[in-house]
């Protein structure tokens, strides 16, 4: 593989990196040298900055666009293990997965969004809470609902940030 196939690998690998490319924001010489050590890249540092300025012109502009819910906050929700024979209020849970629910009994805070979200809203709303330091304890998007699970405490700060998220979605080619 050419080491620029391998730069454009590394780069995709790291998607803050291929966003900061699309956006115009990146020192290609210390990324290059970052990627070098960090991918273990085996090329010079200037043949792999000249790699991310190539890559870089290949790609759309980074743009965002707005996207419409409304986005309400829940509490005293919780995360369970879903036995066998489902307890009463299990059949109001807001989120189930692999064996766990998202119930309407706990201590935590469910941020729920409605109307035009997807996988990628979901994305870039766990982004922007790991950026503000709030770890989920759930999340799932599914049709026209984005649900993610905080704290008790984070939970308006968790409001704001979803609301903000979707204010702001990457568009893709």
């Amino acid at each position: 593989m050419s080491l620029a196939a391998e730069t454009r690998d590394a780069v995709r690998a790291r998607p803050f990196l291929f966003d900061a490319l699309r956006a115009g924001v990146v020192n290609h010489s210390a990324a290059a040298a970052w990627l070098a050590a960090e991918a273990d890249l085996d090329g010079d540092a200037d043949a792999i900055a000249t790699a991310l300025r190539r890559f870089r012109e290949e790609q759309p502009t980074y743009a965002t666009a707005e996207r419409s819910a409304s986005v309400s906050m829940r509490s005293g929700v919780g995360v369970v293990d879903e036995p066998e024979e489902p307890r009463e209020h299990e059949a109001d849970a807001l989120l189930r997965i692999a064996g766990s629910a998202v119930v309407p009994e706990g201590d935590a805070t469910a941020v729920i969004a409605n109307g035009d979200v997807d996988a990628a809203a979901l994305a870039e709303t766990l982004d922007r809470l790991r950026a503000a330091d709030i770890a989920p304890v759930a999340a799932g998007a599914a049709g026209d609902s984005l649900l993610v699970v905080v704290g008790r405490r984070e939970g308006a700060t968790a409001v704001r940030v979803v609301e903000a998220a979707l204010r702001a979605i990457p568009e893709t080619r």
